[in-house]
């Protein structure tokens, strides 16, 4: 866990405009149509919103014009006028507003299903790597954290931005147009509250991000120790269990508490602020019209009564935007540092494939071997040439491996020149203790991981040549820790090959040994599974997985010890099952008890990534070497 915990704090540098300007640029791909009327509503709604003060002015001067003239007649129509115009802007702004909440409902909900949609598509094609050094509580992270900051930025956080900064331009405007001057004290108190923004929303801003990660790291602690659940009980680590997750907890609440505590500082100095501008403003106009200073200004109006009070009004306007972009500049870069995370998951380096020898049913006619469009029972490798020529090899099963080198980090080689062949049909078995390298062996022959040097052939064909969803069609597996999904039982075999008809699944359960239980369970065979299959045993479940592997029908199987974990009996009734799927299959088997291993055709015994041994298991005995030793209990395997 470590490991994955401190590549989540080396990340690099997080740059708010490259990642904000992506992520406006992916909604504007997502809704060429939409998010423009979102952009429109929220200026016409700013706009609309910064308009009031001018009417209050104009208000002001017929009201005070009549104070001068005493004709109230025409006066009357104008307030009218101005009345009823300003209603009708706001009416104008309350539709713009009620469109574009509307549109960007849906362009936020959209967005965040195109972008989970992407994530888990890309998720899939991410190689098996990634997943080996990341926690999975870290990936759910993505969905959860990641994207629920995301639709707070989007959906509320840089609309309301928009509307803001276009209420400030206009009121900037509106402001200079009556004066010049009075409008260079509002921006003078306007750069202290900035400045006391950028300070504390700065620090505040940095630990949300922190808190973020953080979160991320509680959840994939959570995570690993709900997998390990029963590991942590049958070694009575739950006070070390507790005090490890209260670490990661503390260090989440620290950072959460330092965000909010310089978030809930900042508010109160910017209102205060706020307070004091506006008092300075209207101490500063009334100087203005008691010494009857000369107004400077685009409308060429003195600066009056009529004109002090629409500037108080829009001084408390611009305060409370500027309090607005304080309170929402957290979001955006929580969002920001949630988009950052989404768009590590899409950068990462996809699963590359470069082959082009694929896998297609084929038939026979006048002796040749041909491509057929339908399922037959028999396969072929189409492998096309660069003189446009296709040859079709029927598939066999021989694997072989030369001189193969590998290490899953550059400079620590694992496995050490490794050569070995396995013959259509023939049982191979790997023996050795923990770490000698038998699962790499099988990591490689999936093509999970490419091999360093040396070669590997299926059937005379490079496998780098072959396609990988085809080489992995033509080797089946059956895992030691058995993975059941939710769906009925029917629908786990048929995870093997999805085109399976009921019959065809019924037929591997069958040949697997599955079918007698699961005649016995509620539903049979419709019988829904959950939670992995919990409420079924472990023998059960590895009969599942064996009949997943049985309808699937491979020619190559590799069985990573699948009785290891359950008791005599059981054994026995799944050793039956693995020994019918076997039948006329060319096998590897990862041994993790010897006594399932004599049969095999050739046994090879690894030790630290070397082939120290290999032959029958009488060979072996006979050899009185590592094996003999292994076999008769002066070597632990494990």
């Amino acid at each position: 866990m470590s490991k994955a915990v401190e590549t989540n704090y080396a990340r690099p540098k997080l740059h708010v405009g490259k990642i904000l300007t992506r992520t406006i640029k992916m909604l504007w791909e997502f809704y060429p149509v939409l998010l423009p009327i979102v952009l429109l509503g929220a200026v016409i709604q700013g706009i609309m919103q910064s308009l009031p003060s001018v009417f209050l002015e104009r208000i002001l001067s017929i009201i005070s014009n009549f104070i001068d003239t005493g004709d109230w007649s025409s006066a009357e129509g104008l307030v009218f006028q101005n009345v009823a115009l300003l209603a009708t802007f706001y009416v104008i702004g309350l539709l713009a507003n009620i469109i574009s909440t509307q549109c960007m409902a849906i362009v936020t909900q959209g967005a965040l299903q195109k972008w989970r949609s992407k994530m888990f598509s890309h998720m899939q094609a991410l190689p098996i790597r990634y997943f080996d050094t990341h926690l999975n509580g870290d990936v759910m992270s993505y969905y959860t954290n990641d994207i629920d900051a995301m639709r707070q930025m989007i959906g509320t956080s840089l609309p309301n931005l928009l509307f803001t900064f276009v209420v400030i331009i206009a009121v900037v405007f509106i402001m200079f147009y009556y004066s010049a001057l009075m409008a260079l004290v509002v921006l003078f108190g306007v750069s202290l509250m900035t400045l006391a923004t950028k300070n504390l929303g700065g620090k505040s801003a940095k630990n949300f991000v922190k808190t973020q990660k953080t979160t991320a790291d509680v959840e994939g602690h959570i995570q690993e120790m709900m997998n390990g659940e029963k590991v942590v009980k049958v070694f009575s680590h739950e006070a070390e269990t507790i005090n490890s997750f209260n670490k990661i907890n503390d260090d989440l609440m620290i950072v959460a508490r330092n965000a909010n505590l310089y978030a809930n500082t900042l508010m109160p100095i910017l209102n205060n602020l706020g307070n004091i501008m506006y008092v300075i403003v209207a101490v500063v106009s009334g100087v203005f019209i008691a010494l009857n200073i000369q107004n400077i200004s685009l409308s060429g109006l003195p600066f009056t009564i009529a004109v002090a009070v629409p500037f108080l009004n829009m001084t408390r306007q611009f305060s409370a935007q500027i309090n607005q972009i304080s309170s929402q500049i957290n979001s955006v870069v929580m969002g920001v540092a949630g988009a950052n995370r989404v768009f590590e998951l899409l950068d990462e380096p996809a699963e590359t494939d470069k082959g082009y020898v694929t896998l297609v049913n084929s038939e026979t006619i006048d002796g040749q071997v041909q491509e057929a469009e339908y399922r037959t029972g028999y396969w072929a490798w189409k492998y096309p040439h660069s003189d446009g020529t296709v040859t079709y090899t029927p598939i066999k099963g021989d694997v072989r491996l030369f001189d193969v080198d590998f290490g899953y980090e550059p400079g620590n080689t694992v496995l050490h020149d490794i050569s070995l062949y396995a013959k259509p049909g023939q049982k191979v078995a790997f023996v050795g203790a923990t770490g000698a390298g038998k699962t790499t062996i099988t990591n490689l022959l999936n093509r999970f991981y490419d091999i360093e040097d040396g070669k590997i052939r299926y059937d005379g064909i490079n496998i780098n040549k072959i396609k990988k969803s085809s080489l992995r069609r033509a080797l089946g597996i059956v895992l030691q820790d058995v993975n059941l999904f939710t769906g009925t039982v029917l629908d786990n075999i048929r995870y093997g090959r999805l085109d399976a008809t009921d019959e065809d699944c019924v037929k591997a359960a069958k040949l697997a040994g599955a079918d007698d239980f699961i005649k016995r369970l509620p539903n049979g065979y419709h019988t829904m599974l959950k939670d992995n299959g919990s409420a079924l045993s472990q023998g059960q479940r590895q009969l599942i997985s064996i009949a997943r592997a049985a309808v699937a029908d491979p020619p190559v199987m590799i069985l990573d010890e699948a009785t290891s974990s359950i008791d005599t009996r059981t054994e026995a009734i799944v050793q039956r099952g693995m020994d019918a799927l076997m039948y006329d299959r060319t096998t590897f088997v990862i041994a993790h008890r010897l006594s399932t291993v004599r049969n095999a055709d050739v046994i090879v015994v690894l030790d630290h990534g070397r082939i120290i041994e290999r032959g029958t298991h009488d060979e072996l005995l006979a050899k009185r070497g590592t094996y003999y030793q292994l076999y008769t209990g002066a070597f632990e395997l494990e």
